[in-house]
C-alpha cells in the first residue's frame, strides 16, 4: 500500500504531524513500536509535571498555619507515592487515549511494530514492506546512559521509575538540565535527602545565566547538596563515589542528557553528533525523508518537536516558512517555574548587539503576595535604539504559563513601548509584564 506520508514515532512530534496531515488530506500512517503519545505523554512531560505538581502540594502545606489554617502537623503527614503515581499514570492515559482518538478520527492508520527505513521511500514493519511518498522520523530521544559502574537494581530510569514500588530516603540525581534540576527538588520538596551531581554550574544549557544563577541559589538555600564535575568513579554498598567523596544514596536517579533514537535504516542517513542531519526544512539528505523533534538534536522540548511536525506537514503541502527556534518557549518546572523566550544575554553580547536589561519582582505584586509568592521575577531584554523585545525570562509559579505572553508579543516583535501600553487585570501576576515595559521606558509604577 503507498501512503503520502509515513511517520516513524507517535510522541509530540510524530502524532501532532500525523493529525495534521490527515486534516489536509494526505493519506498517512504512523508506526509505533511501543506505546501511542511517545515519551512525554507516558512517562516523560505528562506524569513527570504530574508527580512534581503533588510535591509541591504538598510541600505548601507547610505554610497552612501563616495562611490561617490550623490543625495541620507535618510529623504526621507523608507523601504517598503510591496515590501520586496513580494520579500521574491516570493523566497520561487520558491524554494518550485522546491522541489515539484523534488519529482515528482524522483517518491515520496506526501501525504497530518497529519500523526498518528500506529506503528514501519504503518502510518495513513485521515483514510488512510499505511505501510513501514522503518519511518522517520522529523517533525521538532517550537519556544517555550513566557511564560509571554501578549495579542496575540501583539505577532508576525515568522510564522506568513509575513502576518502583517506594521511592528510595536517600538519591544522587546525576546529569543536567531540566529533568536533573526538575527531580532533584521532587525529592527535596518530599522530604528525601538528594544529591545533584552534574557537570557544571550551568544547570542548565541553553538557559540564560540569569535562571541558572538563581536555580543554583535556590537548590543550595533548600540544601540540596550539589557537586560538580564528570568524575564519577562508581558505586558500592550504597553510597556513589565522586571526587573522592561518599556520597549516601539507595538509588540513582539517571537525569542524563538525551541522545537520538534513530530507527533501523538500510540507507544512510548523514548525522551529527549522533543525530539525524537536516536542512532549514528539516529535510535529511534524502529529499523524502525529514527528521523532525528530538532526534535531529534542534531542540529536545516537546512544543518544538510538534511545531517542527507542522511545519514539516505544511511544507509538504506547499506552504513555505521558516523555523525561529529562538521564538520556542523554554519551560523549566521547578519550585517556582522558570522560562523564557527569545535571546539570552549571553547571545546579545556574543553578537555584539546593543541592549537593555529591565527587572521587576515579584515581591513587588499584589497577587504574588496574596497567594504567598514573593520569590521570582521577570526580566526583559530589548534593543536599545528602537526597543524591540528580543528576550524574556521569568521566575514565577506559573512561569511557564506565562511565558505564551511573550510568545504572543515577540512573534509580531512588539516593542517595549507595546509592552508597557498593554493593560493587565489587577491583581494579577501578569501585571509584571506592563511594570517590566515602563521600567523599560521609563520607570516602573510599583518599584
Amino acid at each position: 500500500m503507498e501512503y503520502d506520508v509515513i511517520i516513524v514515532g507517535s510522541g509530540p512530534a510524530g502524532y501532532v504531524a500525523s493529525i495534521r496531515a490527515g486534516q489536509v488530506g494526505l493519506k498517512t500512517a504512523i508506526i509505533e513500536k511501543q506505546d501511542i503519545g511517545g515519551m512525554c505523554l507516558n512517562w516523560g512531560c505528562i506524569p513527570s509535571k504530574a508527580i512534581i505538581e503533588s510535591a509541591k502540594y504538598y510541600d505548601r502545606l507547610r505554610e497552612a498555619d501563616d495562611f490561617g489554617i490550623d490543625g495541620i502537623d507535618m510529623k504526621k503527614i507523608s507523601f504517598n507515592w503510591q496515590n501520586a503515581k496513580k494520579r500521574a499514570m491516570r493523566i497520561a492515559k487520558k491524554l494518550t487515549g485522546g491522541v489515539e482518538y484523534l488519529l482515528k478520527k482524522n483517518g491515520v492508520e496506526v501501525i504497530r511494530g518497529e519500523a526498518r527505513i528500506t529506503g528514501p521511500n519504503s518502510v518495513t514493519v513485521e515483514n510488512r514492506s510499505i511505501d510513501a511518498t514522503h518519511i518522517i522520523i520522529a523517533t525521538g530521544s532517550y537519556p544517555r546512559s550513566l557511564e560509571f559502574d554501578i549495579p542496575q537494581e540501583r539505577v532508576i530510569e525515568l522510564e522506568h521509575m513509575y513502576g518502583e514500588d517506594k521511592l528510595p530516603e536517600s538519591v544522587a540525581v546525576v546529569g543536567q538540565g531540566p529533568v536533573a534540576v526538575e527531580m532533584a527538588q521532587f525529592f527535596q520538596m518530599i522530604d528525601k535527602k538528594v544529591t545533584l551531581v552534574t557537570p557544571s554550574k550551568t544547570l542548565v544549557p541553553f538557559a540564560d545565566q540569569f535562571l541558572n544563577d538563581y536555580i543554583y541559589n535556590r537548590l543550595k538555600k533548600d540544601k540540596v547538596e550539589m557537586l560538580f564535575g564528570d568524575d564519577i568513579q562508581g558505586y558500592e554498598n550504597g553510597k556513589l563515589k565522586v571526587q573522592g567523596k561518599e556520597i549516601e544514596a539507595e538509588k540513582v536517579l539517571n537525569a542524563s542528557m538525551r541522545g537520538a533514537v534513530l530507527p533501523p535504516m538500510d540507507i544512510d542517513v548523514q548525522l551529527e553528533a549522533g543525530f539525524a542531519q537536516t536542512d532549514e526544512y528539516l529535510k535529511t539528505n534524502h529529499d523524502s525523508i525529514y527528521a523532525v523533534g528530538d532526534v535531529n538534536g534542534k531542540s529536545y522540548l516537546a512544543h518544538a518537536g510538534s511545531a517542527q511536525g507542522l511545519f514539516v506537514i505544511n511544507n509538504i503541502k506547499g506552504i513555505k516558512g521558516e523555523m525561529n527556534l529562538h521564538n520556542y518557549p523554554l519551560n523549566i518546572y521547578t519550585n517556582p517555574e522558570m522560562a523564557q523566550i527569545g535571546l539570552t544575554e549571553e547571545e546579545l553580547q556574543s553578537e555584539s548587539i546593543d541592549y537593555k536589561v529591565n527587572e521587576f519582582p515579584l515581591s513587588a505584586n499584589g497577587k504574588a503576595l496574596i497567594e504567598g509568592y514573593k520569590d521570582g521575577s521577570i526580566r526583559m531584554l530589548s534593543e536599545k535604539k528602537y526597543g524591540e523585545v528580543l528576550g524574556v525570562q521569568i521566575i514565577a509559579p506559573h512561569a511557564t504559563d506565562m511565558i505564551a505572553e511573550a510568545s504572543a508579543f515577540m512573534q509580531i516583535e512588539s516593542t517595549i513601548y507595546d509592552v508597557a501600553r498593554s493593560i493587565h487585570a489587577h491583581p494579577t501576576i501578569s501585571e509584571i509584564f506592563m511594570e517590566a515595559g515602563f521600567d523599560a521606558v521609563d520607570k516602573a509604577i510599583h518599584k
